[in-house]
């Protein structure tokens, strides 16, 4: 298998802990296929449950690439086996059956497999036979079922599309986090007697700068606070703003000296 981790635009570690497990796989060239598109968006664990034709020339032939997929593929007797360590199991079902499952859409399931993976929790994707799917026996060892939302009147997805959509959803949730991640503070959020000294000196320049007009300070340095309060100001910010007022009081002080001085010459 290759080293995710050093190529580019690699796949983070939390993809290690994501399997793609097809069911008694009837075609191989699904199964060439399906490794192609994982790995299209940085998945590579691949495990086949009981494949009547494994390995096969028509699935290294569409692996197209992904080969190193294939290679590392693990196959196993019974799902039961394939799935012994993991915490997380979604079947992926194209019609509801008796058994009673949490079903949830693609980008559900992807949310909540990422969340699972990137707390280090072993995850499963399962997909099954082309013709007739999960016995209910196999979606008995499911926590979850995915049902995407097709065509009513051509709801026939190829398995190979199947495992794309979903792989995709999950670089879509992986992208999602990254996002957030991208965007989260870095700077130490302010202090309450931070923000209690920035507000003091807020209000002492509006009055330098007669700011009210003769109207009761009061209401304006509510709304100024709730709207301070709300930008979640941090430390930097804070000493950034304060520094603006000082000199605000300062151009406030030489105008009124100004004023004073003219005010005194006139008399």
């Amino acid at each position: 298998m290759s080293d995710l981790s050093t190529a580019p635009d690699a796949a983070p570690d939390p993809f290690a802990h994501v399997r793609i497990v097809l069911v008694g796989t009837q075609h191989p060239g699904n199964i060439g296929s399906a490794a192609r598109a994982m790995k299209t968006m940085g998945l590579s664990r691949l495990v086949l449950v009981e494949p009547e034709r494994f390995p096969h020339a028509e699935a290294d032939a569409l692996a197209a690439g992904a080969d190193d997929v294939l290679a590392a593929a693990r196959v196993h007797d019974t799902l039961a086996e394939a799935l012994a360590d993991c915490r997380l199991v979604l079947g992926c079902t194209a019609r509801s059956r008796r058994v009673a499952l949490a079903e949830q859409p693609p980008r559900e399931a992807a949310t909540r497999a990422w969340d699972g993976a990137r707390h280090d929790g072993e995850v499963a994707l399962v997909f099954g036979r082309e013709r007739t799917g999960l016995t209910n026996d196999e979606l008995q060892l499911c926590h979850g079922a995915v049902h995407i939302p097709a065509n009513p009147l051509y709801s026939s997805l190829n398995l190979a599309a199947a495992v794309q959509v979903m792989s995709y959803e999950l670089r879509m949730a992986m992208l999602s986090a990254q996002a957030v991640a991208g965007t989260a503070r870095n700077e130490v959020p302010a202090a309450h007697a931070e923000l209690e000294g920035f507000f003091a000196q807020l209000a002492q320049t509006l009055d330098a700068i007669d700011f009210h007009k003769g109207r009761a300070p009061e209401s304006a340095m509510r709304k100024l606070r709730r709207l301070f309060v709300r930008a979640d100001l941090d430390v930097r910010e804070v000493r950034l703003l304060r520094g603006i007022l000082a000199d605000a009081q300062r151009m406030a002080r030489l105008a009124g000296g100004q004023a004073q001085a003219q005010s005194q010459n006139r008399d």
